[in-house]
């Protein structure tokens, strides 16, 4: 039965990161190394699966060998993060505070990314 609740809450999990894709709050790595985690101590299959993912795989091998992301998934995800968050603050949000928000959710996501350390590319 534990077998079962970890795939479960690893596919959720998986949900959640590929959810983070599209939605700049919701950060993408953290959900898809949960995931990666859960069918570890799950499922064989399933591990090998998210690990040789193509889009997927390549976050766990950095975060899991080499401690960082490339150049290239740090532009790509603060350009994402800004187009999103600001098309909310402009689109979405009524009030100045809601505009404010976004924005210092912006800055602090971006220095977050920016903070993790840079890898080269291969």
């Amino acid at each position: 039965m534990t077998k079962y609740l970890l795939i479960g809450a690893g596919f959720c999990s998986l949900g959640l990161g590929v959810a983070g894709i599209f939605l700049p709050v919701l950060p993408t790595t953290p959900f898809v190394l949960l995931a990666a985690s859960l069918f570890m101590k799950s499922s064989d299959r399933l591990y090998r699966w998210i690990r040789s993912h193509r889009v997927f795989g390549g976050y766990i091998e950095n975060y899991l060998t080499r401690h960082g992301i490339t150049a290239r998934q740090k532009a790509f995800s603060i350009a994402a993060l800004w187009l999103a968050l600001g098309a909310a603050a402009v689109f979405a949000a009524e009030s100045l505070f809601m505009r404010a928000l976004f924005g210092a959710v912006a800055v602090g996501v971006t220095i977050h990314l920016v903070m993790i350390k840079t890898l080269d590319s291969e």
